[in-house]
């Protein structure tokens, strides 16, 4: 039997405990018509993702633009949702492609533009020389162990869900992971300065 107490008009009020669903059961119960499914999805996923595209992009704004189109693609898919995968993985794969989009969109208005460097964005310059110098040194590492170390840093997804995510071993993911460690500790131990904005406009634009 359900344990009961009063409230102050001294009725009895049931105690149930309430049940925590996964993202995974909440991604089934959307793809079935549940709206509320998708506002908690899009409750707990909505700062992870924004973080995602924010490390990768220099404009916030492009990060939240992008952040609500990988919403607006998740919507589309969930009727072909299947649960082959992690929600968590699924949804950083939506992401992955959307970034890639992004960056192909950039590449090609800077051709048509006949511009080296596309429409740039405006470079922010209030960052502290401390980010300057990790953002640097996390830019110098290869660009596969940049993105496990940003995958397992940042977005705290398991050796597991990144081995998915980047079709990669998880002896590949762990050993190159601590590569990427090391490295990083080692340009950090010796800090070298962004010389000028154009190093910094680069780096920014490849991260």
């Amino acid at each position: 039997m359900p344990e009961t107490k009063s409230d102050a008009s001294g009725d009895a009020i049931s105690e149930v405990p309430q049940i925590v669903a996964s993202d995974e059961q909440l991604m089934a119960a959307f793809s079935r018509g549940s709206t509320d499914a998708f506002g908690e999805l899009f409750s707990r996923y909505k700062q992870p993702m924004f973080g995602f595209f924010r490390r990768r992009l220099r404009d916030p704004a492009h990060a939240e633009e992008l952040t609500q189109e990988t919403f607006l693609a998740l919507l589309r898919a969930s009727s072909h949702y299947e649960p082959s995968a992690t929600f968590r993985t699924y949804i950083y794969a939506i992401g992955f492609n959307i970034l890639r989009a992004h960056r192909r969109k950039s590449a090609f208005r800077a051709m048509f533009h006949g511009t080296q460097g596309g429409n740039r964005e405006p470079l922010v310059r209030n960052t502290m020389d401390a980010d300057i110098w990790l953002r640097d040194a996390v830019n110098r590492l290869e660009r596969m162990d940049r993105e496990i170390l940003l995958l397992r840093e940042f977005e705290h997804l398991s050796y597991a869900e990144i081995a998915e995510l980047l079709r990669l071993p998880v002896n590949t993911v762990r050993s190159r992971l601590f590569r990427a460690r090391t490295a990083l500790r080692e340009l950090l131990a010796a800090p070298a300065s962004i010389s000028s904005a154009k190093d910094l406009t680069e780096y920014e634009e490849r991260v």
